[in-house]
């Protein structure tokens, strides 16, 4: 092979291997754009979904219908911080005083059909302690509540355990340890079922338990049910869970 044709192929690979490289940018660039431009449009997309209005629904008993306080419960409180962030929301309340879990599937699960949620929240269990329901069947109410949520909404659903009532007025001293240690076996029933079926769990217990000694004007005069205090409270213990639900977190 002479000089200058072993020249001339170097020169000819070589060109050819920067061909080859720049192509290669070129692609790398394009797809790089295209990567981009799905993820601009992605965020447009989630920042539209964002600034719609919530479709609020609430499901549980008399603490979500606001017996013991002149201004509501703890869904007019959510829905009060919503309609901050999302005008143009609304709030349907299925709530109905003195339920157990049993009365959520019976009537208050049958009206979401007539709904098209975007926020779903559920706070039952209350009187399923109070009225001697087995922890098994609470549990198997429970699960099938959820379990007929999730096939009839795509909605995220902010659950609210149940808060240590134990110290209420109305409760005789004797029954104290009593009642915190069954409302303790519902509570772990609750968060087995909300980690197996994702919910977002506020966790009302251990922030009541904290806090209700030290603010007896967070009952009502009844003794048993929240105050207009006490209802803010609880709002404001779910909040955190509602804004995350409906993509408004920090």
């Amino acid at each position: 092979m002479s000089d200058g044709f072993y020249r001339a192929f170097v020169i000819y690979a070589l060109a050819f291997l920067l061909l080859v490289s720049a192509a290669c940018g070129l692609r790398r660039t394009r797809a790089s754009e295209d990567e981009g431009g799905v993820m601009r449009a992605e965020q447009k997309m989630s920042a539209a979904a964002a600034a719609l209005p919530v479709v609020y629904v609430a499901f549980g008993d008399s603490t979500g219908v606001g017996v013991g306080a002149r201004k509501g419960g703890y869904v007019a409180r959510v829905f009060q911080r919503i309609e901050r962030v999302r005008a143009g929301s609304s709030v349907r309340n299925f709530c109905v005083s003195g339920a157990e879990t049993a009365d959520v599937l019976r009537g208050q699960l049958t009206r979401l059909d007539a709904t098209r949620p975007t926020l779903v929240t559920l706070g039952i269990g209350i009187n399923d302690v109070s009225h001697g329901v087995a922890p098994e069947v609470f549990a198997r109410n429970y699960e099938e509540i959820i379990t007929r949520l999730k096939s009839k909404t795509d909605a995220p659903i902010v659950a609210t355990n149940i808060p240590d009532i134990s110290h209420a007025p109305r409760i005789p001293a004797f029954l104290h340890e009593q009642v915190r240690e069954r409302i303790q076996l519902f509570n772990t029933r609750i968060a087995e079922i909300a980690r197996r079926h994702d919910l977002l769990l506020v966790d009302a217990y251990d922030m009541s338990r904290e806090v209700i000694p030290n603010h007896p004007e967070f009952f009502s005069p009844d003794g048993f049910h929240p105050s207009d205090e006490g209802y803010e409270y609880w709002a404001k213990m779910m909040w955190p869970a509602v804004k995350k639900a409906i993509g408004e977190e920090e």
